[in-house]
């Protein structure tokens, strides 16, 4: 293959012999940002990065929520249900790139199987939604791993979350600028090599901490009254439905160069490898050190009345790969869909400019309200509710049955039918329980509170 990008004019043939219809030939966000490229070993760095994010950090926190046996439980079931569905994903994916329609989004995807109604209307907002408020997840918790990285120098300093959060948003700046999936693949393979360092860091000084005479009571009770345990649990729920949330399944395995058959079950492979290291090792390594002290984000726990429990230079090293991995291209090929003109090159004057604006504009709009929501993980929660079990516990069951039409009498049937059900219970409950921790919280934090 040759060094020089193929233009949109030679990606639109391309397109024509694999079989997209004419509108996805002339598609910008597909032409420009879901180059099919990859192999499938990019598709597991993607699928890696997507998946395996710092907010496995709040892991933890979700098990102090529930306790040992459901908490770990729930762990478990979340893996093989996700890597289950995401399986099927793929499988629907490949039968309909076999009879010359290729689906490069989730929302086509809605449209082709379930009615243009629900990629226009439910799919498409609710992806839109998620991916968009992982970013300003990203940008909030970049912003606390740099005040993090402050105090340890400046324990008395003076500086403002709000102000670290635009510090990093600049730095987002610059990585939205990236212009595609496939141009990112070497940042994805960093951002694994990234997660695994700092899960494994924070789970030694987990141990060390939960070993140390500084070690905290361990007292394993979930604290508060039935109501606000049952709640409690229903969010914890939540919280680990959006960490092994996904969401982008069909715009990753459109990264991936054809025949796509069996790329994407080898770079999920690739991706749950790491994520039995990582999830595993955090949630329970934090939830046996601090117990039912856990706070929403593991990091917190290493400092008390601003001392750390672990050297300095420790803290300083997880905070430091935590912050610097970053994702943006779901949110970024949807601008580049409105407002990119696939006629013209990638980087010719008329695309360059909007994608610069457009990006630059999210990515501002998503460092206010990162700095503006300090309690952001909690409405993470709400999304996880809203829009990581719909998008990735229930729809996939549904598109499988409907494509494969599996026998009423068969488990495949069956099993899948169970798991939507029981995930859009989930979800209902689920969304009932944040909403109610928002408004609590609420009441304790206010706009662009230094916490």
């Amino acid at each position: 293959m040759g060094t020089q990008p193929p233009t949109s004019v030679e990606v639109s043939e391309r397109d024509r012999e694999e079989g997209p219809s004419s509108s996805e030939q002339l598609d910008a966000g597909a032409l420009f940002v879901l180059k099919s490229r990859g192999s499938w070993l990019h598709c597991g760095y993607h699928l890696t990065t997507s998946i395996v994010a710092p907010a496995l950090l709040s892991l933890p926190y979700a098990l102090s929520l529930m306790g040992w046996f459901p908490g770990v439980l729930c762990l478990i079931l979340a893996a093989l249900i996700t890597f289950y569905s995401y399986n099927l994903l793929s499988l629907v994916l490949e039968h309909h790139a076999r009879t010359g329609r290729r689906q490069l989004r989730f929302r086509v995807m809605a449209e082709d199987i379930l009615g243009p109604a629900w990629g226009r209307y439910f799919v498409g907002p609710i992806q839109f939604g998620v991916c968009y408020g992982s970013v300003i997840a990203c940008i909030l918790l970049g912003g606390q791993s740099l005040k993090f990285i402050y105090l340890l120098s400046t324990p008395k300093g003076s500086m403002q979350l709000y102000e670290f959060v635009s510090i990093f948003g600049i730095l987002m700046l610059v990585l939205a600028q990236i212009p595609s999936f496939h141009s990112l693949r070497h940042i994805s393979l960093v951002s694994l090599v990234l997660a695994l360092a700092y899960s494994a860091c924070t789970t030694a000084g987990s141990v060390h901490i939960g070993n140390s005479k500084n070690a905290p009571p361990k007292d394993y009770s979930i604290n508060g009254a039935m109501q606000n345990r049952v709640f409690g649990a229903f969010n914890a729920i939540s919280i680990i439905a959006t960490t092994y949330g996904n969401g982008i399944i069909p715009e990753i395995q459109a990264t991936v160069a054809p025949p796509v058959e069996g790329k994407m079950f080898k770079g999920l492979l690739v991706c749950y490898a790491v994520i039995i290291m990582t999830f595993f090792s955090v949630a329970i390594s934090g939830y046996w050190a601090f117990g039912n002290q856990t706070k929403g984000v593991i990091l917190n726990n290493f400092m008390v009345d601003e001392k750390p429990l672990l050297p300095t230079w420790v803290l300083l090293m997880i905070n430091v790969l935590t912050l610097l991995q970053v994702y943006l291209q779901p949110t970024n090929e949807v601008f580049e869909k409105w407002f990119a003109d696939p006629k013209m090159d990638q980087f010719s004057i008329r695309n360059v400019v909007p994608r610069l604006i457009f990006r630059s504009l999210s990515v501002i709009i998503a460092t206010f309200l990162a700095a503006m929501l300090p309690f952001f993980g909690d409405i993470m929660a709400l999304f996880g509710a809203f829009g990581c079990i719909p998008l990735d516990f229930i729809l996939p069951m549904v598109f499988y049955n409907v494509t494969f039409k599996p026998s009423k009498k068969s488990l495949v049937f069956w099993g899948n039918t169970m798991i939507a059900v029981a995930s859009t219970l989930l979800a209902a409950v689920g969304a009932v329980a944040s909403v109610r921790q928002i408004v609590l919280d609420a009441k304790t934090y206010s706009l662009f509170a230094d916490v």
